[in-house]
């Protein structure tokens, strides 16, 4: 099993790098492969709705076509088995980035064949 964690806070070593820490200690504790990225580390935007990843028979489709340093997260996101997500509640929601990293992961499935989006 692999499990990614990802943690939206600025704060590489508060509560929420915590929690999303120790979720994924626990995951390992029972085997899984893990592995932790700050949002905050990153260069990337959020969606740009340039609808690359919605073109169908388009060499993106289901795909986000901005390469940047989102990119290989998104990739391995894709591949593992499951995903947490921590972030704090600034102004009553997620933070920007983390709401920049939701519209990138999302957007590119949204309409696609997932039964779950």
């Amino acid at each position: 099993m692999n499990v990614i964690g990802i943690n939206g806070s600025p704060r590489k070593q508060w509560n929420t790098a915590t929690l999303v820490a120790q979720a994924l200690e626990g995951a390992a504790a029972l085997g899984a492969t893990t592995e932790l990225f700050h949002l905050y580390d990153l260069n990337f935007k959020g969606c740009i709705s340039c609808f690359a990843c919605k073109t169908r028979g388009g060499k993106s489709y289901g795909k986000c076509v901005l390469n940047d340093d989102l990119a290989p997260v998104l990739e391995k996101i894709a591949a593992a088995d499951a995903l947490v997500i921590g972030s704090p509640i600034y102004f009553g929601t997620v933070t920007g980035e983390t709401r920049s990293f939701l519209e990138r992961l999302l957007f590119q499935y949204r309409g696609t064949s997932l039964p779950w989006l």
